[in-house]
């Protein structure tokens, strides 16, 4: 909509007679008083119109620009720290391509993922296609920043040409960081080259911190609570949070992968009871860390042997379990794993 301003025309003036009011005049014409009133509205409107593009220019001359931010400028997730994990997993996987390269030219096509410069090898399949059935890194070796070599154990199978289908291969891989902001993508370097087994002692099984194992005995009372917290954790037989102390969350395996449990040998860590020594009742918050041997039986398995480390708690005179540990406990070096260590409380 435009705006008109409409014309105007200044009313006769009349000179009234004015009372002292002690300011001070000038004598004017009424002629010249009514040029100066339209200079003055002459002028108002010129500042008016005149605003909006004095505050244009005012903001395209700040000397200090207003950074407005958009999508791209929004807070990136920082990656995580550079470490052996991604780097090995994408050599597993890159492997695992890698095998089954040339069964299709699909699978040809999906091992350019891992390695960009495979769209111009030719790559043929001749007799029965392989498959990884399993493949995991034994080896991990930054060779520079950003720069790692990483050896697959493979278990290659598919293949009735040779008679090693099924055994363990071994394959290094080079694998290079190109993220940016860190190793958050991962590339290779070459094709893989199969190689011998990674050299270096197997070394014997490591020394664990409990002393011998004995059967269980059914004068302990620790040896009632495991019994029947692995009957409710792995066949679902039992309320699970009865075997619990308070504040222990855990959770039993659904659906149950065993029908019974059979607890075969338990070890203290520390110093457990004697054998034959009477059944007592322990005071409130004494901690107990066995290491306990047990068989599963289930519709797919039976007598498959494991391994639990557990933390016992007393409470109200009997047993609870305190934790499920990530890992037994290992042997300190210097000490010897059946010597005698006090209970902790």
């Amino acid at each position: 909509m435009k705006w008109r301003r409409k014309e105007e025309q200044a009313p006769p003036v009349e000179e009234p007679a004015v009372p002292d009011t002690g300011w001070a005049t000038t004598s004017m014409t009424p002629g010249a008083m009514a040029n100066w009133t339209a200079v003055v509205r002459w002028s108002a409107w010129g500042l008016l119109l005149a605003g909006p593009l004095l505050g244009g220019w005012a903001l395209a001359s700040a000397t200090t620009p207003v950074s407005v931010p958009t999508r791209a400028e929004a807070p990136q997730a920082q990656p995580a720290s550079s470490d052996a994990v991604a780097p090995a997993g994408f050599a597993e996987l890159y492997v695992a391509a890698y095998v089954k390269a040339g069964d299709s030219d699909a699978d040809a096509e999906e091992l350019t993922a891992f390695y960009p410069a495979a769209r111009s090898l030719s790559w043929s399949a001749q007799g029965e296609s392989e498959r990884a059935d399993s493949a995991s890194a034994v080896q991990v070796r930054e060779i520079s920043a950003g720069y790692w070599s990483v050896t697959v154990a493979a278990r290659l199978t598919g293949s009735s040409k040779t008679d090693d289908s099924g055994r363990v291969r071994y394959f290094q891989v080079p694998v290079r960081a190109t993220g940016s902001r860190g190793p958050s993508d991962w590339t290779a370097a070459a094709l893989p080259a199969e190689v011998a087994a990674p050299t270096g002692s197997k070394g014997a099984a490591p020394e664990l911190s409990y002393g011998a194992s004995h059967a269980p005995r059914d004068s302990d009372p620790a040896v009632q609570t495991v019994r029947g917290f692995l009957a409710a954790y792995l066949t679902g037989r039992g309320e699970l949070d009865r075997y619990l102390s308070p504040g222990t969350t855990l959770r039993a395996v659904r659906p149950a992968p065993y029908t019974a449990v059979t607890v075969t040998q338990i070890a203290d860590h520390g110093q457990g009871p004697a054998e034959g020594a009477e059944a007592q009742t322990p005071p409130d918050g004494v901690q107990r860390r066995l290491l306990v041997d047990v068989e599963g039986d289930g519709k797919h398995a039976s007598s498959r042997p494991m391994t639990y480390a557990m933390e016992l708690r007393s409470r109200d005179g009997r047993w609870e379990v305190a934790s499920l540990e990530a890992a037994p406990a290992l042997a300190t070096p210097g000490t010897n794993s059946n010597s005698q260590e006090g209970q902790g409380s």
